[in-house]
């Protein structure tokens, strides 16, 4: 996975913290905890709080 695949970080976020609501995440544990995902292997200097944003919404939706 890359910072571009929102959708499916956002489905592993779901599957990976099922019990966590997105809304409570401070952006910089999201940002570490995509980083750690199995299968992500984007650089992780290239995310932005917009990608981040996009991330979390996704997350949010699969809840």
């Amino acid at each position: 996975m890359k910072w571009t695949d929102v959708l499916d970080i956002g489905i592993a976020l779901a599957d990976s913290h099922p019990d966590i609501d997105p809304l409570t995440v401070r952006f910089t544990d999201l940002h570490r905890w995509v980083c750690e995902l199995d299968g992500f292997s984007d650089d992780p200097n290239r995310s932005n709080e917009k990608i981040l944003e996009a991330i979390q919404q996704a997350w949010i939706d699969e809840r």
